[in-house]
Protein backbone atom coordinates (compact mmCIF):
# COMPACT_ATOMS: atom_id res chain seq x y z
CA UNK A 1 0.00 0.00 0.00
CA UNK A 2 2.99 2.33 0.37
CA UNK A 3 3.18 2.47 -3.43
CA UNK A 4 -0.52 3.19 -3.91
CA UNK A 5 -1.31 6.74 -5.05
CA UNK A 6 -4.58 8.67 -4.83
CA UNK A 7 -4.59 11.18 -7.68
CA UNK A 8 -7.06 14.09 -7.69
CA UNK A 9 -8.23 16.70 -10.23
CA UNK A 10 -7.19 20.32 -9.80
CA UNK A 11 -8.99 22.62 -12.21
CA UNK A 12 -8.55 25.63 -9.89
CA UNK A 13 -6.49 26.69 -6.88
CA UNK A 14 -9.46 25.95 -4.63
CA UNK A 15 -9.76 22.40 -5.96
CA UNK A 16 -6.00 21.88 -5.73
CA UNK A 17 -5.91 22.90 -2.06
CA UNK A 18 -9.10 20.99 -1.31
CA UNK A 19 -7.59 17.82 -2.78
CA UNK A 20 -4.43 18.04 -0.67
CA UNK A 21 -6.30 18.92 2.53
CA UNK A 22 -8.47 15.84 2.10
CA UNK A 23 -5.73 13.30 1.52
CA UNK A 24 -4.68 13.25 -2.14
CA UNK A 25 -1.13 12.05 -2.75
CA UNK A 26 -0.92 13.93 -6.04
CA UNK A 27 -2.94 16.21 -8.31
CA UNK A 28 -3.09 16.73 -12.06
CA UNK A 29 -3.67 20.15 -13.60
CA UNK A 30 -3.43 22.01 -16.90
CA UNK A 31 -2.21 25.24 -18.48
CA UNK A 32 -4.89 27.44 -20.02
CA UNK A 33 -5.87 26.43 -23.59
CA UNK A 34 -3.31 23.61 -23.71
CA UNK A 35 -5.05 20.56 -22.24
CA UNK A 36 -8.09 18.29 -22.49
CA UNK A 37 -10.16 20.40 -20.07
CA UNK A 38 -10.15 23.81 -21.69
CA UNK A 39 -13.38 24.66 -19.84
CA UNK A 40 -11.72 24.21 -16.43
CA UNK A 41 -10.27 27.21 -14.62
CA UNK A 42 -6.71 26.00 -15.36
CA UNK A 43 -3.49 27.89 -14.62
CA UNK A 44 -1.05 30.32 -16.16
CA UNK A 45 2.53 29.29 -16.92
CA UNK A 46 3.86 31.72 -14.32
CA UNK A 47 1.83 29.95 -11.61
CA UNK A 48 3.79 26.70 -11.99
CA UNK A 49 6.48 27.54 -9.38
CA UNK A 50 3.84 28.44 -6.78
CA UNK A 51 1.84 25.29 -7.50
CA UNK A 52 4.84 23.02 -7.10
CA UNK A 53 6.07 24.82 -3.96
CA UNK A 54 2.66 24.30 -2.37
CA UNK A 55 2.46 20.63 -3.40
CA UNK A 56 6.01 19.71 -2.42
CA UNK A 57 5.58 21.62 0.82
CA UNK A 58 2.69 19.26 1.59
CA UNK A 59 4.65 16.16 0.49
CA UNK A 60 2.42 15.77 -2.60
CA UNK A 61 3.21 15.48 -6.31
CA UNK A 62 1.98 17.50 -9.27
CA UNK A 63 1.43 16.22 -12.81
CA UNK A 64 1.01 18.64 -15.71
CA UNK A 65 -1.51 17.64 -18.37
CA UNK A 66 -0.34 18.35 -21.91
CA UNK A 67 -2.75 15.68 -23.07
CA UNK A 68 -4.49 17.04 -26.14
CA UNK A 69 -3.28 17.14 -29.76
CA UNK A 70 -1.07 20.01 -30.89
CA UNK A 71 -0.44 21.74 -34.22
CA UNK A 72 2.73 23.08 -35.81
CA UNK A 73 2.10 26.67 -34.71
CA UNK A 74 1.95 25.54 -31.05
CA UNK A 75 5.37 23.91 -30.87
CA UNK A 76 7.12 27.02 -29.57
CA UNK A 77 4.59 27.46 -26.78
CA UNK A 78 4.83 23.76 -25.91
CA UNK A 79 8.59 24.05 -25.58
CA UNK A 80 8.13 27.10 -23.35
CA UNK A 81 5.68 25.22 -21.10
CA UNK A 82 7.89 22.14 -20.81
CA UNK A 83 10.90 24.30 -19.95
CA UNK A 84 8.86 26.13 -17.28
CA UNK A 85 7.63 22.78 -15.93
CA UNK A 86 11.21 21.58 -15.63
CA UNK A 87 12.27 24.73 -13.78
CA UNK A 88 9.25 24.51 -11.44
CA UNK A 89 9.91 20.88 -10.53
CA UNK A 90 6.80 19.33 -12.08
CA UNK A 91 6.87 15.62 -11.19
CA UNK A 92 5.57 14.31 -14.53
CA UNK A 93 3.87 15.33 -17.76
CA UNK A 94 0.73 13.52 -18.91
CA UNK A 95 0.64 13.33 -22.70
CA UNK A 96 0.04 11.19 -25.78
CA UNK A 97 1.25 13.51 -28.54
CA UNK A 98 4.76 12.35 -29.43
CA UNK A 99 5.94 15.95 -29.78
CA UNK A 100 5.19 16.48 -26.09
CA UNK A 101 6.70 13.09 -25.26
CA UNK A 102 9.97 14.05 -26.95
CA UNK A 103 10.13 17.49 -25.31
CA UNK A 104 9.49 16.00 -21.86
CA UNK A 105 12.09 13.28 -22.32
CA UNK A 106 14.68 15.80 -23.52
CA UNK A 107 13.96 17.91 -20.43
CA UNK A 108 14.32 14.90 -18.16
CA UNK A 109 10.70 15.05 -16.94
CA UNK A 110 8.97 11.68 -16.38
CA UNK A 111 6.20 10.91 -18.88
CA UNK A 112 2.79 9.44 -18.09
CA UNK A 113 0.94 8.23 -21.19
CA UNK A 114 -2.59 9.66 -21.27
CA UNK A 115 -5.70 7.52 -21.42
CA UNK A 116 -6.27 9.27 -24.78
CA UNK A 117 -3.72 6.83 -26.22
CA UNK A 118 -6.23 4.00 -25.57
CA UNK A 119 -3.62 1.55 -24.27
CA UNK A 120 -5.65 -1.62 -23.73
CA UNK A 121 -3.19 -4.49 -24.32
CA UNK A 122 0.23 -5.53 -23.10
CA UNK A 123 1.97 -5.04 -26.46
CA UNK A 124 1.02 -1.35 -26.52
CA UNK A 125 1.90 -1.02 -22.83
CA UNK A 126 5.37 -2.51 -23.37
CA UNK A 127 5.93 -0.32 -26.45
CA UNK A 128 5.37 2.93 -24.54
CA UNK A 129 7.39 1.65 -21.58
CA UNK A 130 10.29 0.87 -23.93
CA UNK A 131 10.10 4.43 -25.26
CA UNK A 132 10.64 5.65 -21.71
CA UNK A 133 7.17 6.17 -20.19
CA UNK A 134 7.23 5.68 -16.41
CA UNK A 135 3.46 5.28 -16.14
CA UNK A 136 0.59 4.44 -18.47
CA UNK A 137 -3.01 5.47 -17.85
CA UNK A 138 -4.94 2.60 -19.36
CA UNK A 139 -7.99 3.00 -21.60
CA UNK A 140 -11.21 3.28 -19.65
CA UNK A 141 -12.59 0.45 -21.77
CA UNK A 142 -10.29 -2.11 -20.09
CA UNK A 143 -11.92 -4.81 -18.00
CA UNK A 144 -10.36 -5.73 -14.68
CA UNK A 145 -9.08 -9.05 -16.07
CA UNK A 146 -7.37 -7.17 -18.92
CA UNK A 147 -5.64 -4.87 -16.45
CA UNK A 148 -4.52 -7.78 -14.26
CA UNK A 149 -3.13 -9.53 -17.38
CA UNK A 150 -1.11 -6.44 -18.35
CA UNK A 151 0.23 -6.07 -14.81
CA UNK A 152 1.23 -9.74 -14.58
CA UNK A 153 3.12 -9.68 -17.88
CA UNK A 154 4.83 -6.40 -17.00
CA UNK A 155 6.03 -7.88 -13.71
CA UNK A 156 7.22 -11.14 -15.27
CA UNK A 157 9.09 -9.24 -18.01
CA UNK A 158 10.63 -6.81 -15.55
CA UNK A 159 8.98 -3.79 -17.20
CA UNK A 160 9.43 -0.83 -14.85
CA UNK A 161 6.25 1.11 -15.62
CA UNK A 162 3.29 1.83 -13.32
CA UNK A 163 -0.37 1.36 -14.16
CA UNK A 164 -2.88 4.13 -13.52
CA UNK A 165 -6.64 3.95 -14.04
CA UNK A 166 -9.66 6.13 -13.41
CA UNK A 167 -11.70 5.08 -10.40
CA UNK A 168 -14.32 7.82 -10.19
CA UNK A 169 -16.02 10.50 -12.25
CA UNK A 170 -17.52 11.20 -15.65
CA UNK A 171 -17.49 8.60 -18.41
CA UNK A 172 -17.59 9.44 -22.12
CA UNK A 173 -19.84 7.66 -24.62
CA UNK A 174 -17.03 7.57 -27.20
CA UNK A 175 -13.86 5.48 -27.26
CA UNK A 176 -11.49 7.03 -24.70
CA UNK A 177 -13.09 10.41 -25.24
CA UNK A 178 -12.23 10.74 -28.94
CA UNK A 179 -15.56 12.23 -29.99
CA UNK A 180 -16.59 14.49 -32.86
CA UNK A 181 -20.16 15.30 -31.77
CA UNK A 182 -19.24 18.60 -30.09
CA UNK A 183 -17.09 19.68 -33.05
CA UNK A 184 -19.79 18.76 -35.58
CA UNK A 185 -22.60 20.43 -33.62
CA UNK A 186 -20.94 23.49 -32.10
CA UNK A 187 -17.52 23.78 -33.72
CA UNK A 188 -15.85 22.97 -30.38
CA UNK A 189 -13.48 20.02 -30.57
CA UNK A 190 -13.48 17.49 -27.74
CA UNK A 191 -10.06 16.40 -28.96
CA UNK A 192 -8.79 19.89 -28.21
CA UNK A 193 -10.34 20.01 -24.74
CA UNK A 194 -13.30 22.18 -25.76
CA UNK A 195 -16.19 19.69 -25.50
CA UNK A 196 -19.63 21.31 -25.06
CA UNK A 197 -21.03 17.90 -24.01
CA UNK A 198 -24.08 17.65 -26.29
CA UNK A 199 -24.17 13.98 -25.23
CA UNK A 200 -25.44 15.06 -21.80
CA UNK A 201 -28.72 16.41 -23.21
CA UNK A 202 -32.15 14.85 -23.69
CA UNK A 203 -33.07 14.16 -27.33
CA UNK A 204 -36.31 14.11 -29.28
CA UNK A 205 -37.08 11.58 -32.03
CA UNK A 206 -39.06 13.15 -34.87
CA UNK A 207 -41.01 11.33 -37.58
CA UNK A 208 -39.51 12.61 -40.87
CA UNK A 209 -42.86 12.09 -42.64
CA UNK A 210 -44.82 13.91 -39.95
CA UNK A 211 -42.76 16.45 -38.02
CA UNK A 212 -45.61 16.98 -35.54
CA UNK A 213 -45.11 13.39 -34.45
CA UNK A 214 -42.15 13.58 -32.01
CA UNK A 215 -41.08 11.83 -28.84
CA UNK A 216 -38.69 12.58 -25.98
CA UNK A 217 -36.51 9.49 -25.50
CA UNK A 218 -37.80 8.10 -22.21
CA UNK A 219 -36.14 9.09 -18.96
CA UNK A 220 -32.66 8.21 -20.18
CA UNK A 221 -29.99 10.50 -21.58
CA UNK A 222 -29.19 8.00 -24.32
CA UNK A 223 -25.70 9.33 -25.13
CA UNK A 224 -24.68 10.07 -21.54
CA UNK A 225 -23.20 7.27 -19.41
CA UNK A 226 -23.45 7.16 -15.65
CA UNK A 227 -20.42 8.24 -13.65
CA UNK A 228 -17.78 5.70 -12.77
CA UNK A 229 -17.69 4.74 -9.09
CA UNK A 230 -15.20 2.09 -7.94
CA UNK A 231 -15.38 2.59 -4.18
CA UNK A 232 -16.93 -0.86 -3.65
CA UNK A 233 -14.34 -2.74 -5.74
CA UNK A 234 -11.13 -0.97 -4.69
CA UNK A 235 -9.64 -4.15 -3.14
CA UNK A 236 -10.04 -5.88 -6.54
CA UNK A 237 -8.31 -2.99 -8.32
CA UNK A 238 -5.37 -3.10 -5.93
CA UNK A 239 -5.11 -6.88 -6.33
CA UNK A 240 -5.02 -6.44 -10.12
CA UNK A 241 -1.82 -4.40 -9.82
CA UNK A 242 -3.05 -0.82 -10.31
CA UNK A 243 -0.79 1.66 -8.53
CA UNK A 244 -2.42 5.05 -9.13
CA UNK A 245 -6.13 5.65 -8.59
CA UNK A 246 -7.35 8.67 -10.52
CA UNK A 247 -10.45 10.74 -9.80
CA UNK A 248 -11.89 12.56 -12.83
CA UNK A 249 -13.33 16.06 -12.46
CA UNK A 250 -11.26 19.11 -13.39
CA UNK A 251 -14.40 21.03 -14.36
CA UNK A 252 -16.34 20.01 -11.26
CA UNK A 253 -16.64 22.20 -8.13
CA UNK A 254 -14.49 22.08 -4.98
CA UNK A 255 -17.09 20.25 -2.88
CA UNK A 256 -17.02 17.38 -5.39
CA UNK A 257 -13.24 17.17 -5.02
CA UNK A 258 -13.53 17.28 -1.23
CA UNK A 259 -16.08 14.48 -1.07
CA UNK A 260 -14.47 12.24 -3.68
CA UNK A 261 -10.94 12.54 -2.31
CA UNK A 262 -11.96 12.10 1.32
CA UNK A 263 -14.09 9.02 0.55
CA UNK A 264 -11.41 7.27 -1.51
CA UNK A 265 -8.77 8.21 1.08
CA UNK A 266 -10.87 6.59 3.82
CA UNK A 267 -11.36 3.48 1.69
CA UNK A 268 -7.67 3.10 0.83
CA UNK A 269 -6.63 3.68 4.45
CA UNK A 270 -9.17 1.07 5.59
CA UNK A 271 -7.79 -1.44 3.08
CA UNK A 272 -4.27 -0.74 4.30
CA UNK A 273 -5.36 -1.32 7.91
CA UNK A 274 -7.28 -4.48 7.03
CA UNK A 275 -10.53 -2.80 8.06
CA UNK A 276 -12.30 -2.36 4.73
CA UNK A 277 -15.72 -4.04 4.56
CA UNK A 278 -18.54 -4.10 1.99
CA UNK A 279 -20.60 -2.08 4.47
CA UNK A 280 -17.97 0.67 4.56
CA UNK A 281 -17.86 0.68 0.75
CA UNK A 282 -21.65 1.06 0.59
CA UNK A 283 -21.63 3.90 3.11
CA UNK A 284 -18.90 5.73 1.24
CA UNK A 285 -20.85 5.32 -2.00
CA UNK A 286 -23.82 7.02 -0.32
CA UNK A 287 -21.52 9.85 0.72
CA UNK A 288 -20.18 10.17 -2.84
CA UNK A 289 -23.75 10.43 -4.15
CA UNK A 290 -24.29 13.69 -2.25
CA UNK A 291 -22.25 15.78 -4.69
CA UNK A 292 -22.71 16.13 -8.44
CA UNK A 293 -23.06 12.84 -10.29
CA UNK A 294 -25.11 11.27 -13.09
CA UNK A 295 -25.79 8.05 -11.24
CA UNK A 296 -23.12 5.41 -10.68
CA UNK A 297 -21.80 2.33 -12.42
CA UNK A 298 -18.55 0.34 -12.28
CA UNK A 299 -17.76 1.26 -15.86
CA UNK A 300 -16.00 -1.47 -17.81
CA UNK A 301 -14.25 -3.14 -14.88
CA UNK A 302 -16.65 -6.11 -14.80
CA UNK A 303 -17.99 -5.71 -18.31
CA UNK A 304 -20.23 -2.87 -19.42
CA UNK A 305 -23.19 -2.45 -17.08
CA UNK A 306 -26.50 -3.03 -18.87
CA UNK A 307 -27.82 -0.01 -16.96
CA UNK A 308 -24.96 2.27 -18.04
CA UNK A 309 -27.25 5.01 -19.38
CA UNK A 310 -27.66 8.06 -17.15
CA UNK A 311 -31.00 9.57 -16.17
CA UNK A 312 -29.45 12.97 -15.62
CA UNK A 313 -28.05 14.67 -12.51
CA UNK A 314 -28.47 12.41 -9.47
CA UNK A 315 -26.83 14.20 -6.51
CA UNK A 316 -28.73 13.67 -3.25
CA UNK A 317 -27.75 17.11 -1.98
CA UNK A 318 -27.94 20.57 -3.53
CA UNK A 319 -26.36 23.91 -2.70
CA UNK A 320 -28.12 27.27 -2.64
CA UNK A 321 -26.09 30.46 -2.93
CA UNK A 322 -26.49 32.68 0.13
CA UNK A 323 -23.78 35.34 0.00
CA UNK A 324 -20.10 35.94 0.52
CA UNK A 325 -17.45 36.62 3.13
CA UNK A 326 -16.91 40.27 4.01
CA UNK A 327 -14.19 39.73 6.61
CA UNK A 328 -12.60 37.07 8.79
CA UNK A 329 -11.45 37.85 12.31
CA UNK A 330 -8.61 35.46 13.01
CA UNK A 331 -8.33 36.07 16.75
CA UNK A 332 -11.92 35.06 17.46
CA UNK A 333 -12.39 32.75 14.41
CA UNK A 334 -15.50 34.58 13.25
CA UNK A 335 -16.46 35.33 9.64
CA UNK A 336 -18.68 38.23 8.67
CA UNK A 337 -21.03 37.40 5.81
CA UNK A 338 -23.16 39.57 3.53
CA UNK A 339 -26.36 37.65 2.83
CA UNK A 340 -27.29 38.36 -0.81
CA UNK A 341 -29.75 35.58 -1.64
CA UNK A 342 -31.08 32.67 0.43
CA UNK A 343 -31.25 33.18 4.19
CA UNK A 344 -29.65 31.02 6.89
CA UNK A 345 -30.76 29.52 10.19
CA UNK A 346 -29.00 27.98 13.16
CA UNK A 347 -28.53 24.26 12.44
CA UNK A 348 -28.07 24.71 8.69
CA UNK A 349 -25.14 23.02 6.99
CA UNK A 350 -23.12 25.51 4.98
CA UNK A 351 -20.39 25.22 2.35
CA UNK A 352 -17.70 27.86 1.81
CA UNK A 353 -14.97 28.13 -0.80
CA UNK A 354 -13.23 30.76 -2.88
CA UNK A 355 -10.63 31.30 -5.58
CA UNK A 356 -7.81 30.29 -3.24
CA UNK A 357 -9.81 28.86 -0.35
CA UNK A 358 -10.47 25.10 -0.19
CA UNK A 359 -13.98 23.77 0.29
CA UNK A 360 -15.22 23.43 3.87
CA UNK A 361 -18.54 22.29 5.32
CA UNK A 362 -19.82 23.54 8.68
CA UNK A 363 -23.00 23.23 10.75
CA UNK A 364 -24.05 26.64 12.09
CA UNK A 365 -24.16 26.68 15.88
CA UNK A 366 -24.80 30.39 16.33
CA UNK A 367 -25.59 33.45 14.21
CA UNK A 368 -24.95 36.96 15.44
CA UNK A 369 -26.26 40.27 14.10
CA UNK A 370 -24.85 43.40 15.76
CA UNK A 371 -23.27 41.14 18.42
CA UNK A 372 -26.62 39.63 19.39
CA UNK A 373 -27.57 35.98 18.81
CA UNK A 374 -30.42 35.45 16.35
CA UNK A 375 -32.11 32.25 15.10
CA UNK A 376 -31.86 33.21 11.43
CA UNK A 377 -30.73 35.86 8.97
CA UNK A 378 -32.29 37.10 5.74
CA UNK A 379 -31.25 38.60 2.41
CA UNK A 380 -29.80 42.08 2.83
CA UNK A 381 -28.39 41.48 6.32
CA UNK A 382 -24.81 41.00 7.50
CA UNK A 383 -24.07 38.41 10.15
CA UNK A 384 -21.26 36.77 12.06
CA UNK A 385 -20.69 33.00 12.21
CA UNK A 386 -17.91 31.27 14.13
CA UNK A 387 -15.85 28.95 11.92
CA UNK A 388 -13.11 26.46 12.82
CA UNK A 389 -11.22 27.27 9.58
CA UNK A 390 -10.01 30.52 7.97
CA UNK A 391 -11.80 32.10 5.01
CA UNK A 392 -11.12 35.13 2.80
CA UNK A 393 -13.16 38.17 1.76
CA UNK A 394 -15.06 37.31 -1.41
CA UNK A 395 -15.35 33.58 -0.64
CA UNK A 396 -18.77 32.19 -1.55
CA UNK A 397 -21.29 30.93 1.01
CA UNK A 398 -23.85 28.21 0.22
CA UNK A 399 -26.54 26.44 2.19
CA UNK A 400 -26.76 22.66 1.71
CA UNK A 401 -30.21 21.21 1.11
CA UNK A 402 -31.74 17.87 0.16
CA UNK A 403 -31.93 17.63 -3.64
CA UNK A 404 -35.42 17.64 -5.08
Amino acid sequence: MKNIELLAPAGTWSCLQTAIENGADAVYFGIKHMNMRDNAGNFEINELPGIMRYLHGHMAKGYLTLNTIYHNHEMQKLAQIVSAAKDAGVDAIICWDMAVFRLAREAGIPVHISTQASVSNYQAFAFYAELGASRIILARECALEDIAHICRLAKSDGVDCDVETFVHGAMCVSESGRCFLSAETFGKSANRGQCIQPCRRLYRITDVEDEDNAYIIGHNYVLSPKDLCSIEILPDLIAAGIRSFKIEGRIRPPEYVKTAVSCYRRALDAIDAGEYTPLLGARLKEELAKTYNRGFSEGFYHGLDAEWCSRGPAATEAKAYCGEVVNYYTNIQVAEFAIRADGLSVGDTILIYGKKTPAHYHVIEEIQVHHRSVPSVRKGENCGIKLPFPVRPGDKLFRITVAE
